[in-house]
């Protein structure tokens, strides 16, 4: 087989996929708003059941579903069989997961779950089949065509149930209001987590690692200060410690090329005098917004007194894995 062929049958894995995606918004109708009612409204959990491929796709639908403030977990019909039937209740919503319709292992457990008196919610491909009839509300994801060139490995099926799942488990995000600090106390770990949590105050240098000089000091001590600090950068105060500029690496070299006098110059007279700065309790992620698109490499924090208490730089979100 030669490359070109490879291309050509991946693109063609690609049309028919996308095609059963797009097929997909004719079954965003009334079942579909009857199953998002059901599953709001649930006051227990989200029981999401699916078998062989159906359940790899099942366990994901379940994942998203429990990050995005709808508690859930995932269930194997086999083992739900042998005991797993005990971690379902009649407060709970089951989210039973079938191309077909009429698996064996699903259908087997079905007969339980109507008796302890929990929700069905059924996800087919099959309008007719028997779980689609058994469900208290049918969700249909049927595709014209598998990607598989021999109609049995499950490929656009699979996709379709994926992003029907998220399209769930997003409508039932925003009825919900779920907002990024509710979904940051589910992700604490990962660079996903530190973006959420992570406020400035997290990250600054303050008390003695805080660069700051007087704003009659001499250029001399600023640079000083600023190495010393490490941070490229310093901030200059008056005498009652409130913020008047800043002086960075950036300006050292501008002042270099005019050739002043850095030991008898003050830096008041070559500081920014307006400077960009944030307060401590920000988002560390917000304030690296601010720093792309400022240009910049580093910022101040000040109180609400606007002194300065704190300062940190792109080294610094970087090592914190803000970036």
């Amino acid at each position: 087989m030669m490359a070109a062929e490879f291309i050509a049958c991946a693109q063609r894995v690609l049309k028919i996929e996308q095609q059963a995606i797009e097929q997909l918004a004719q079954y965003l109708n009334a079942d579909f708003e009857q199953a998002c009612e059901i599953m709001f409204k649930c006051t227990g959990r989200i029981i999401v059941v699916g078998m062989g491929k159906s359940g790899h796709i099942g366990n994901k639908i379940a994942a998203t579903l429990a990050s995005t403030g709808s508690p859930a977990f995932f269930v194997h019909p086999g083992e739900a069989s042998h005991g797993d039937l005990g971690m379902i209740t009649k407060e709970d919503v089951v989210l039973l997961i079938s191309n077909s319709g009429e698996t064996n292992e699903i259908l087997s457990i079905v007969p339980v779950i109507k008796r302890l008196g929990a929700s069905m919610i059924a996800m087919t491909g099959n309008t007719t089949s028997s779980l689609a009839k058994l469900a208290n509300v049918h969700i249909c994801i049927k595709v014209e065509q598998e990607a598989c060139p021999l109609g049995l490995a499950p490929t656009a099926s699979t996709t379709a149930t994926l992003v029907m799942g998220d399209a769930l488990a997003v409508a039932l995000l925003e009825a919900r209001g779920f907002t990024a600090d509710d979904f940051a106390l589910s992700h604490p770990g990962g660079s996903l987590g530190r973006r959420l949590l992570l406020t400035v105050k997290d990250i600054m240098h303050a008390g003695d690692s805080l660069p700051v000089v007087n704003e009659h000091d001499i250029i001399r001590n600023a640079l000083l200060e600023i190495s010393a600090k490490g941070l490229g950068m310093t901030a200059i105060v008056n005498t009652q410690g409130e913020l008047t500029g800043l002086f960075t690496d950036g300006d050292l070299r501008r002042i270099l090329e005019q050739r002043i006098d850095i030991h008898t110059t003050e830096i008041s007279t070559v500081m920014t005098k307006r400077c960009t700065t944030v307060y401590q309790d920000i988002l560390a992620a917000e304030a690296l917004n601010i720093l792309e698109q400022k240009r910049i490499n580093g910022l101040l924090v000040i109180d609400n007194c606007n002194r300065p208490i704190g300062a940190f730089n792109m080294q610094d979100l970087l090592k914190a894995g803000v970036i």
